[in-house]
């Protein structure tokens, strides 16, 4: 961002390793907000934003809009319970 609060571009992409699932539906949101989850995805990667954009697949893109990606609305962070090696997240894009 620059000084006014406008972007100045996008960042790199990362690519991440983690699974993933479309189509839950499922509604969430904070106190006065709904949104509807288009994908999950869990990951350990522990960097992602609200904000940021999350693809599935490959692109040549550096616009991430163009590219098809989705926003990230939501992050929960989980325990890791058993290896005790590095938390969970479930990152979640919307519509």
């Amino acid at each position: 961002m620059d000084e006014y609060g406008q972007p100045l571009g996008f960042t790199a992409p990362e690519i991440i390793m983690c699974d993933y699932q479309g189509g839950l539906s499922a509604k969430i949101g904070d106190i006065g907000t709904e949104q509807v989850v288009k994908n999950t995805f869990w990951s350990e990667f522990d960097k992602a934003e609200k904000g940021d954009y999350i693809l599935i697949g490959e692109s040549t893109e550096a616009d991430p809009l163009t590219a098809g990606a989705d926003e990230i609305m939501q992050i929960i962070r989980y325990a890791d319970t058993f290896e005790r090696l590095a938390d969970d997240f479930a990152i979640l894009t919307g519509v």
